[in-house]
């Protein structure tokens, strides 16, 4: 029960935080159809996510309830993948191709380069 709390819990500020951060994003680069926020919380929760799990399994320094707190609820609630499921969907739909394909290349070759950064820079530096 109190795994499923601290799930909650980090669910709820992850996504005010995607929120917060998402929004931010797009009113900065106004008139902007790109998902730019979504971009940029998929990239930062992925390298967080990196970093989480390389402190966790190279220094065995956060809790089985926190590493469930932060990677399941927080991250699980701030990352936004099924927002970019979507994004990419209208893109196409509004026959914007080349926005559509750069969206699914960035956010998956960014993120990826993002957890690989994250679990290196903690695991070998920290």
């Amino acid at each position: 029960m109190t795994k499923l709390l601290l799930v909650g819990l980090g669910g709820f500020v992850g996504s005010i935080a995607r929120y917060v951060l998402s929004g931010a994003m797009q009113q900065w680069l106004q008139n902007s159809s790109f998902p730019y926020g979504t971009m940029a919380v998929n990239i930062i929760g992925c390298f967080a996510i990196g970093c989480l799990n390389g402190l966790a399994e190279s220094r065995q320094i956060i809790s089985p309830e926190i590493r469930v707190f932060l990677v399941v609820g927080l991250l699980g609630g701030f990352t936004t993948f099924s927002t970019f499921g979507y994004e990419t969907l209208v893109l196409l739909r509004e026959s914007q191709l080349i926005s559509a394909l750069a969206n699914v290349a960035f956010q998956i070759t960014f993120g990826l380069i993002s957890v690989w950064s994250g679990y290196v820079l903690v695991s070998r530096y920290l």
